[in-house]
């Protein structure tokens, strides 16, 4: 299983095969990373330009880790081990339900890739602290189904309505 630097595992064997498609490709084909980062890799924009910006990867038929630019960052709004849907209070600074977790590091390559999925916090201690893997079929944790129902209770008094009625005394 791969590792972090730090030598803790990132719940995967081959993190292409949980990747996506890139942050830079359009619906189209083709690829926004010189357009969006003119001077970050002259020579590179300078292919895709004379290509027309179209994706290397899809272009060549080639695959996700022969682009120098590949990234794959998840904004999913459920974790991809449990299941745990991300509760957000609007007004409050609290500790999200849902973090990013890192499939590649640096390595003695210097692979500058970047993919990431979303895991909650709790399926994110164990792919990091024990044997969980990604793909595991896993339930969320009582911790967190309490998060969530608490978050959800603050959402739903919240909506609650007052008439006016009822919150003003009316004096004969």
């Amino acid at each position: 299983m791969k590792r972090t630097p730090t030598g803790t595992s990132v719940g995967v064997d081959d993190p292409y095969a949980h990747a996506g498609p890139c942050d830079h490709v359009t619906s189209e084909g083709r690829c926004r990373f010189p357009l969006d980062r003119p001077g970050a890799d002259p020579p590179f924009a300078d292919r895709r330009r004379a290509a027309d910006f179209d994706c290397l990867v899809g272009a060549a038929e080639r695959d996700w880790q022969d682009c120098p630019h590949y990234r794959d960052t998840s904004t999913a709004e459920t974790c991809a081990r449990c299941g745990l849907e991300e509760r957000r209070q609007a007004h409050d600074d609290s500790r999200p339900l849902l973090e990013a977790h890192h499939l590649v590091y640096p390595d003695e390559k210097a692979v500058s890739h970047e993919i990431t999925v979303t895991l909650c916090r709790w399926c994110h201690a164990a792919v990091h602290d024990s044997w969980g893997r990604i793909d595991d079929d896993a339930n969320p944790v009582p911790e967190a189904l309490a998060a969530a129902e608490a978050r959800r209770s603050e959402e739903l008094s919240e909506l609650s309505f007052e008439s006016a009625a009822d919150r003003f005394d009316r004096e004969p």
